[in-house]
């Protein structure tokens, strides 16, 4: 995975756990765990290497259900969340 497109989905992670109320929730040490565990990754992976062309910008989650629920699938299809953590996030958004 490029080092661009695992900040955004770091970003998106943070975003959503916020959006959906998972942090400061019993949730919230494994994800933490997986956040540093993603940013460890990241750290290693940006060794110098010769400029290449920018990554695309992740789409900015749309307002309806249906964008909100396939961006949590992107994000758990990329290693990004567990299938619990996945889980839990779309309950809490199915429950709103």
């Amino acid at each position: 995975m490029e080092p661009g497109i695992l900040v955004a989905a770091i970003a998106a992670v943070a975003v959503l756990m916020i959006a959906f109320g998972i942090a400061g929730s019993r949730q919230d040490d494994p994800l933490k765990a997986r956040l540093n565990q993603l940013e460890a990754q990241q750290m290693q992976a940006q060794a110098p290497a010769p400029a290449a062309a920018p990554a695309p910008a992740a789409a900015p989650a749309g307002d309806d259900l249906v964008s909100k629920l396939t961006e949590l699938k992107g994000l758990m299809d990329a290693g990004v969340l567990t299938a619990d953590e996945f889980e839990a996030a779309k309950q809490k958004l199915l429950s709103q």
